[in-house]
């Protein structure tokens, strides 16, 4: 068994993506209506399905499970763009100088780590 794609609720599967390529760089490698799948032909993908009446999650709650982080070289520099980009920056940020949590446009938080 291997992890080949991570996927996120989404009220606008293509908008979340679209952001997403933005920030990675990654391609979009499949999409309908309903659900959207990037990669940089690695073997992890993440993919944006379409839910009924979605609400993304908020930051912090204890009914998170699941976020993705990203490895960066310049922590600072990332967050720098990833806001102009339209991600947000929680007041909550229990990393120190070892991480910092952003959402996405809809909410679903993210990390970046140097490591």
């Amino acid at each position: 068994m291997r992890l080949s794609t991570i996927i996120l609720d989404s009220a606008d599967p293509a908008e979340l993506a679209g952001f997403c390529t933005t920030a990675t760089g990654w391609e979009q490698t499949y999409a309908d209506d309903d659900f959207v799948v990037i990669g940089d032909g690695g073997p992890v993908r993440l993919g944006f399905q379409r839910t009924a009446d979605h609400h993304g999650p908020s930051w912090p709650d204890d009914r998170e499970h699941a976020h993705v982080d990203f490895a960066v070289p310049d922590v600072a520099a990332a967050v720098a763009t990833l806001l102009d980009l339209g991600a947000r920056k929680p007041d909550f940020q229990p990393g120190g100088d070892d991480w910092t949590v952003l959402t996405d446009p809809e909410g679903h938080p993210f990390c970046l780590t140097t490591g």
